[in-house]
């Protein structure tokens, strides 16, 4: 399990997030960058409010896994008591999931080619593939978790790397 932590801040915030799953020991080097950027990135500047009835102030904890083919996002209080588990079908985020695990793939071969114009346009597309990942975040999450595009854009990317194929 990876986990991150931060002292309190604002209430509609995430302070604590634990990936868990098994294909998290056997990463690259490459998507283990991507998790702690995410990770670090979210934990500075985030957006995180669950609605509806059992909303509470946070700061909250987010405990994310795929189970069986399933986006789990488990929801923690600041005592780490649970709060609320939201599971989301994978199905809309598969053919993102894929090309986002090809462009990985193809940075890894243009940087052992010593391919720059190469790189360049694959970090473009990257990109482009994380802003459209952060807009289906948003949409599936709608109604239930309140968030902004960069908390999406991080939370897409960690789905990503939680559904990397080794």
């Amino acid at each position: 399990m990876a986990e991150a932590a931060q002292p309190a801040g604002l209430a509609f915030r995430l302070a604590r997030i634990a990936l868990e799953g098994e294909a998290l020991t056997r990463l690259s080097p490459m998507l283990e960058a991507d998790r702690a950027q995410a990770v670090a990135d979210l934990l500075v500047e985030n957006s995180f409010a669950p609605t509806g009835q059992e909303a509470e102030p946070g700061p909250y904890g987010l405990h994310l896994s795929i189970q069986e083919g399933r986006l789990v996002f488990d929801i923690r209080r600041p005592d780490d008591s649970a709060l609320r588990t939201l599971v989301l079908s994978l199905g809309p985020f598969r053919g993102l999931i894929k090309d986002y695990q090809m462009l990985v793939d193809s940075h890894l071969m243009a940087l052992e080619e010593g391919r720059e114009a190469r790189i360049q346009a694959i970090d473009m597309g990257r990109r482009g593939l994380h802003n459209e990942g952060a807009a289906l975040m948003r949409s599936r999450l709608a109604g239930k978790v309140e968030i902004d595009f960069e908390t999406a854009r991080r939370l897409f990317t960690l789905v990503c790397v939680l559904h990397q194929r080794i």
